[in-house]
């Protein structure tokens, strides 16, 4: 699939953090094995491997935490290196990819050796649309039904989100939606861009309605 995508990636397990192909995600790296991990990656290739942890853990995740199977691919397309020795990165997502066997841990990060050939559609810019009216009703219903319930939400631009590209808009209210890690990973192994649009909406739609009976405010 290209020398852009190696067989091997050091893998970022981060609980919520959700990255898309085409998608952006700052990050604020601080924990020593992260910081050698960007180190390494700048080097070679800049590419990093976004996933979750399957349950929730406390801050630093240990290495023995068990992973989904489904991740990102990032590539470091910004990097700022602070006096506190922290470092501010941006991934831009390039494709998923399916952990095929953890390998020792070197460096202090864990590794994996991933496959990418089941998300081939991940790397064509020709995606199917997507019901943009239905995406943004759910949306303004979602939020409504929120505010009116005292949560706060995400800050919305509605000329900006009603102009940008189906791909765009779908990758931004996934990646920024207040939405839980094991409903992001749902969005994250959505099948097509159709897919992760109609998963959103349903998405939107549950928490709307649990929203107006008083029960939990997520699928």
């Amino acid at each position: 699939m290209g020398p852009l995508l190696p067989e091997t990636l050091p893998l970022f397990p981060l609980s919520g953090a959700l990255l898309l192909p085409r998608g952006q995600l700052p990050l604020n790296v601080f924990e020593p094995r992260y910081l050698t991990m960007v180190e390494d990656a700048l080097g070679v290739g800049r590419a990093i491997g976004m996933i979750q942890p399957c349950h929730d853990v406390p801050d630093p995740i240990p290495d023995s935490t068990a992973i989904y199977t489904v991740g990102c691919m990032g590539k470091i397309v910004e990097f700022r290196e602070l006096e506190d020795s922290r470092f501010l990165v941006t991934l831009a997502g390039i494709t998923r990819f399916k952990v095929k066997e953890e390998l020792e841990i070197e460096r202090g990060y864990r590794r994996a050796t991933v496959d990418y050939s089941p998300f081939k559609v991940d790397l064509s810019e020709n995606q199917a649309p997507v019901d943009r009216e239905a995406l943004l009703d759910g949306l303004r219903h979602f939020l409504d039904l929120n505010a009116l319930g005292g949560q706060e939400m995400m800050d919305v631009n509605w000329d900006a989100l009603e102009q940008a590209p189906d791909e765009d808009l779908v990758n931004a209210l996934s990646m920024l939606g207040p939405f839980e890690p094991r409903e992001k990973q749902a969005l994250l192994e959505a099948v097509s861009l159709t897919a992760r649009a109609e998963t959103l909406i349903t998405m939107m739609s549950m928490a709307a309605l649990a929203n107006e009976d008083g029960s939990s405010g997520h699928a």
